[in-house]
């Protein structure tokens, strides 16, 4: 009997230890998968850095040696151990500690100081762990790579804790000045416009051809519908039109003439162009309006920074659930009746310090506060976009997923209502984005589907704030388009890397393009153009832009048909086939230097205060400050090339810091945060598809919003402790 009894109980026992064994398992398995991915990204960066010195020097992938296997080892080193590290943070199950969540309102975290009796009683609880001797126990089963990794961060922290010591104990004694100094939008909105005043005072304005381009457009235009016929298809295929420049294939040009285009977006054409034909008519030049431009710009980027900067330095919206702000000084006396164990929500002046400093000390972000290339106004507003989306995560109840069990609780919790302004400012910085920039539409519909996957209790938030600017916009547009209007784009600005690859193989290995392929592609380009004009850093020379008449035509703009681009798909590929391994370097050769923290830029944000277009075609500008001018440029241009040191000023960098963080946030399992985060992935494939190679204008909205995506990730690496 007692034999009977113990094997049932032995029986019970095994059933109700399976399903914690399946768990664990799943769990194992899931976990696997997380740091594949986390090991993916750094094998990417790694080897993005190990073939730079391939490309750079302008050779082949062939030539892969051991030394750049070398370099591609030690940058994956240290790739692997950033993202340890900052698992690390707020991981207690990565230090055997028991991981026991209490739930943070909004998804935010208390603030602890030396002799704070909260984070005492909490270190004392520490050093009672109950499982501290398992934790033993499971630390000498880890792979001793493991160890290192966790040793070397840990030396790397404390090195810099010790070398900022002495800014941080001032910025301690300065603290209430600080804080009050950046305690609303208005006041950093100030400092910001303090702190950048002198860009604009002194240098006025930046830009590079396509403004000119986009004035020359707005002319045309002008003059055409008031009686001044201007040059357009005349059978001769002779004509010299900024649909020329671009150019615009010829197929794709309205019977009756039109000169609007969307090449640049038709509503930033209107407003530059516009603005500078009226210039030019007021004053014999359009610097006027170019300066004027500028200065529009140079207060929205004030306003968009410091409207994001205060959501996540003052967190306005952590109030009561009426949706009543709160300010700095009353937040750290939060009531524990919103179900939130809080005690303040106030940043420390340490990190305003930090944020601000990298928006006021960095070339790049203080240049593009007055450059009039589309790309920052889009970074900008993306900024502020990027804040509006912080607010509506840190209010949807769910912010926290460090559990299954904490999961499913956290599902069932009602978000709160959004703040009207913040459902203005998010409609609003997604027009702007979306009339700024192309590439927009992809972020703005990704971004829609990933916040209706992550927070479906708030669709109408997203429907009005996103989908309705969506459908409004993308309508516009194909409106004009339909109606012959304006010109569309040239579908061949979407293929620069197909056309690096044709043009590389065209270059460098011509005898290998079958005849079927060469056949397709003859009314397309022109082999022997693509040969002369391929450059590996570059895919505008393919597209033959340029205003040079005697420039190398590879792209026949003139006389390629709709029906001839049908077979442009096909044969690239044939080509591909021929030839997969110059095919592959042509593809690295245009995108491997936005992940090799050691190229410099191709194109600076640095080029386009100092260039040929600003001190030599303007009339006014030119002689403002123009020495200064080129001593800030070489200045900005001298500190990029001094090696580390001038990393922060290179896109790449934050691109790079981008990526890990993201890495870190899969490992962590932090899903939500990866819906708001995943369109900064996205911008990493524009870049990739981009014209040109490690073009700083195209990682701006990395740039920018690097410091609030670290206090972001800060947070939520708090609120799991």
């Amino acid at each position: 009997m007692k034999g009977t009894t113990h094997k049932t109980q032995e029986t019970t026992a095994a059933t109700a230890v399976s399903p914690d064994a399946v768990t664990g398992k799943d769990r194992g398995f899931w976990r696997i998968a997380r740091w594949t991915l986390a090991v993916l990204a750094c094998l990417w960066l790694a080897f993005c850095s190990a073939v730079g010195p391939i490309y750079r020097a302008d050779d082949t992938i062939a030539d892969f040696s051991v030394w750049n296997a070398l370099i591609g080892v030690v940058m994956f080193y240290v790739y692997l151990t950033l993202v340890h590290a900052l698992a690390m943070l707020g991981g207690k199950r990565f230090r055997g500690k028991q991981s026991t969540v209490e739930s943070h309102s909004n998804g935010d975290n208390p603030q602890t100081y030396p002799g704070d009796p909260q984070s005492a009683s909490s270190s004392a609880d520490a050093s009672v762990s109950p499982t501290d001797a398992s934790t033993a126990g499971r630390s000498r089963a880890i792979p001793s790579v493991v160890h290192t990794i966790h040793d070397f961060s840990g030396k790397v922290g404390g090195f810099l804790r010790r070398a900022v010591r002495p800014a941080t104990d001032f910025i301690t004694r300065h603290e209430r000045t600080i804080i009050r100094h950046t305690d609303r939008t208005s006041r950093i909105f100030a400092v910001l416009i303090v702190g950048w005043a002198w860009c604009y005072v002194t240098l006025l304005s930046a830009f590079g051809a396509d403004v000119f381009s986009q004035i020359r457009e707005f002319t045309s235009f002008w003059e055409q519908t008031h009686g001044n016929p201007q040059p357009y298809l005349d059978g001769t295929l002779v004509v010299n039109t900024i649909m020329d420049v671009y150019p615009t294939a010829h197929y794709l040009w309205p019977t009756d003439p039109t000169f609007l285009t969307n090449q640049h977006n038709i509503l930033l054409t209107l407003l530059y162009g516009g603005m500078g034909y009226l210039s030019h008519t007021l004053t014999g030049s359009p610097d006027a309006g170019l300066i004027i431009l500028s200065g529009m710009q140079f207060v929205f980027a004030a306003f968009c920074c410091a409207a994001t900067a205060n959501r996540f330095l003052n967190r306005p919206f952590a109030g009561d659930k009426a949706g009543a702000p709160l300010s700095p000084a009353g937040a750290g006396q939060l009531s524990s009746a919103r179900g939130a164990t809080t005690t303040s929500v106030t940043t420390s002046a340490a990190t305003r310090v930090i944020v601000l400093a990298l928006l006021l000390v960095n070339p790049i972000v203080i240049f593009s506060t007055i450059s009039l290339t589309k790309s920052p106004l889009f970074a900008f507003a993306f900024v502020w976009w990027f804040g509006a989306l912080y607010e509506l995560y840190a209010t949807s109840g769910k912010t926290t997923a460090p559990s299954p069990a904490s999961t499913d609780a956290n599902d069932n919790t009602t978000p709160r209502t959004p703040r009207r302004t913040t459902v203005v400012a998010l409609a609003l910085s997604t027009l702007v984005m979306l009339a700024s920039a192309k590439y927009g539409l992809y972020i703005v519909f990704l971004q829609l589907v990933l916040a209706l996957l992550a927070d479906r209790k708030r669709w109408r938030t997203y429907a009005v704030a996103l989908l309705i600017p969506l459908i409004a916009f993308q309508g516009m547009i194909t409106a004009l388009t339909a109606t012959n209007t304006i010109i569309g784009g040239d579908p061949i600005e979407s293929k620069g890397v197909q056309l690096q690859q044709i043009g590389r193989i065209a270059q460098r290995d011509p005898d290998s393009i079958p005849a079927s392929a060469r056949e397709k592609i003859e009314p397309i380009i022109d082999l022997d153009g693509a040969a002369k004009a391929y450059f590996p850093n570059d895919a505008d020379r393919m597209k033959s832009s340029g205003s040079a008449e005697d420039k190398t035509v590879a792209y026949k703009w003139r006389t390629v048909t709709a029906k001839d681009m049908e077979n442009f798909n096909s044969a690239w590929l044939e080509m591909v086939k021929a030839s997969p391994v110059v095919a592959i370097d042509a593809l690295l050769a245009k995108c491997y230097g936005y992940f090799d923290v050691f190229d410099v830029p191709y194109v600076s944000a640095i080029y386009y205060v100092n260039n040929g277009k600003v001190q030599n075609d303007t009339t006014i500008i030119k002689h403002w400050f123009h020495g200064w001018r080129d001593a800030v440029a070489w200045f900005a241009n001298g500190w990029s090339h001094i090696p580390v040191i001038g990393w922060p000023v290179h896109g790449n960098f934050w691109t790079i810091l981008t990526l890990v963080v993201g890495a870190t946030e899969v490992v962590r399992r932090r899903w939500r945060a990866l819906a708001y985060h995943l369109p900064m992935l996205l911008l990493m494939g524009v870049m990739i598809t981009a014209p040109a190679n490690d073009f700083d204008r195209h990682m701006l909205p990395l740039i920018f919003c690097f410091a609030f995506l670290a206090l972001w990730f800060r947070r939520d690496a708090r609120s799991e402790d």
